[in-house]
């Protein structure tokens, strides 16, 4: 649909305009800026209500969002390769695409006090693939949070696509992609305003150039390219999915999590650098310290408290690299569970098959979702406990109950971060980070209760059951959306099954028999799948893991090598026999 196709009711241009001139104002009057952020804030107001015209005013079939295509049509986007690509090309671009994360993990951010960072994702950093004070301070953030925000208002048909239909899956696809953008911004801003910091030598700088406007252009400059690393990692994400193998968004998950759990295991570095090895102060690698502890501690002061501190004091104690472990194995073991429906050709006769449904059928997506829904949360909560206008806001803003944080000096005096929850709904909805935080306090108190924060143990119990029940809870809801949304469920896996002229042995063939079938499984899989990775996750967290790559980490990063691994053996079966390649792939 060409954009003077698309049909439009221009009446929604006279009101729209009005609001925004109202918007404007008010702007102008509550903060009353210079010249240069006035055009910035008008700007973004422009922005805003053009996309909402586009959007309202479509006055055509289907649902609003189809106005919004000449935004996204116009969009950088990765083009699809016009025919096949051999296996070996799709190992370069994974692997140069994986090079290429790592890169931009380590580029910082031009102009920012790297000293004065506070990293608002500190606790969902592997989740996020990201790193703080770099191009890539978002990570993934906002491709996922725009994923969930799409699932829940497809879900919840607040939109109204069928993502069967190919027109409504291109503008399912591309106002997601708009959300991304929308989300960048969303993310970067209140990180920006107040937690990244700009160096002193580029304010002045600036202010030199253009006097009163210093600290403001400083801050533009971080969001630039806050803004271009992130949409970087959303293209990257779809060379790999068009031109790699797997997802874009699973390898740098992956990339992430494998780099801080080897850290966590072989890292010779004294838990504080810089400072004498001692045994208040050993190495922070579980296996360097355990090494450091047997070479320099006589067998009676190993029983006296060496044993403790390697198998259980943190960091990375040994439980925790058994804890990793173990999670390892019952992943690979749940990733190869499945149930197998028989099938045989309704035309060629002796050709059978089978489908699989896998025990882990939503795969590891609903754990995603579900820890980058936790991650804004815990941003939302911080930005309205210490930014100073959040903090002011009528009856949510600086409220113990959403979630209280503590000063820099509280901080340094309890040994936590400054986006460590204290207290509120935000204590308990944060992560658990091992078993200092639950069950070490209950043995041993004296030692072990500073890590509860200024909490009792029950209260330490409550915190661990209400996450373990929202991680499991989140997980299942999302896996429910994440098989509606990828034409997963029983209807659209009966057309698939029909469409490749298969049948069940036995039953009519027919989509509504075979869904009836399928109805039988795929709905308690889902619910299943969902629980068992949630449930995984959470109990990951319990434990502990090394590197503080927290449960939902590894769990996400076996899944991902596993699916991985897989992907390349379908890969090559396909490169060597060119028929297998258009029946499996599709390609022509």
């Amino acid at each position: 649909m060409a954009e003077e196709e698309i049909p439009r009711d221009r009446r929604w241009a006279t009101p729209l305009i009005i609001v925004a001139f109202v918007f404007g104002g008010v702007y102008w009057f509550w903060a009353r800026p210079t010249a240069i952020a006035l055009g910035i804030g008008l700007a973004a107001i422009t922005v805003v209500f053009g996309l909402l015209y586009l959007g309202l005013s479509y006055a055509g079939p289907g649902s609003r969002l189809r106005g919004l295509k000449p935004i996204y049509s116009r969009l950088p986007a990765v083009s699809q390769p016009k025919g096949h690509v051999h296996f070996r090309s799709k190992m370069l671009w994974t692997i140069g695409i994986v090079l290429l994360y790592f890169l931009l993990t380590n580029i910082y951010l031009f102009g920012v006090d790297q000293a004065t960072v506070i990293d608002l994702f500190a606790s969902y950093r592997a989740i996020l693939a990201g790193a703080q004070g770099t191009l890539m301070q978002l990570g993934i953030g906002p491709i996922v949070t725009a994923s969930i925000v799409m699932q829940l208002f497809v879900g919840a048909k607040i939109i109204n696509l069928d993502l069967t239909d190919d027109e409504d899956k291109g503008t399912y696809q591309g106002s997601q992609k708009i959300l991304v953008l929308v989300m960048i911004f969303v993310e970067a801003l209140p990180q920006v305003w107040g937690y990244l910091t700009p160096s002193a030598s580029l304010v002045a700088s600036l202010s030199a150039a253009s006097p009163g406007n210093g600290p403001l252009l400083a801050d533009v400059i971080i969001v630039a390219q806050i803004a271009f690393g992130s949409y970087l990692v959303f293209l990257m994400d779809e060379v790999v999915s068009k031109w790699g193998i797997g997802s874009g968004i699973s390898l740098f998950i992956a990339a992430g999590v494998s780099q801080q759990i080897i850290q966590g295991t072989i890292n010779w570095i004294p838990e504080t650098p810089g400072a004498a090895l001692s045994a208040g102060n050993p190495p922070s690698g579980t296996i360097p310290k355990t090494i450091y502890f047997l070479q320099n501690f006589s067998p009676s002061q190993m029983a006296s408290g060496g044993w403790e501190q390697i198998l259980l004091h943190p960091p990375n104690p040994i439980i925790a690299l058994v804890g990793t472990a173990a999670i390892f194995f019952i992943v690979a073991w749940t990733e190869s569970t499945r149930i197998e429906l028989p099938l045989s050709h309704a035309e060629a006769r002796g050709a059978r098959g089978r489908y699989p449904l896998r025990l882990i059928y939503a795969s590891n997506i609903p754990v995603i979702l579900m820890a980058a829904l936790l991650a804004n949360v815990s941003m939302v909560t911080i930005l309205l406990w210490t930014n100073p206008t959040l903090a002011a806001f009528p009856l949510i803003g600086h409220q113990w109950w959403i979630g209280a944080y503590p000063t820099a000096a509280q901080a340094s005096l309890l040994g936590i971060s400054q986006t460590t929850p204290i207290s509120g709904g935000a204590f308990y909805l944060s992560q658990v980070n091992g078993l200092e935080q639950w069950l070490l306090p209950i043995i041993n108190p004296g030692t072990y209760g500073q890590f509860l924060i200024l909490h009792s143990w029950w209260q330490g119990l409550v915190h661990v059951a209400v996450y373990f029940g929202l991680m499991v809870g989140g997980s299942i809801l999302f896996a429910k959306f994440w098989i509606q949304t990828t034409n997963m469920g029983p209807e659209a896996v009966a057309r698939q099954i029909e469409a490749s002229g298969m049948q069940i042995p036995g039953f009519r063939r027919e989509p509504r028999v075979l869904r009836r079938v399928l109805e039988r499984y795929i709905p308690v899989i889902t619910v299943i799948s969902g629980a068992a990775v949630g449930a995984l996750a959470a109990g990951a967290d319990l434990i502990g893991t090394v590197g503080s790559a927290s449960g939902t980490g590894v769990l996400l990063m076996v899944g991902i090598l596993i699916n991985l691994y897989e992907a390349m053996g379908r890969e090559q079966l396909m490169e060597m026999n060119p028929l297998l390649r258009r029946f499996i792939g599709g390609e022509l």
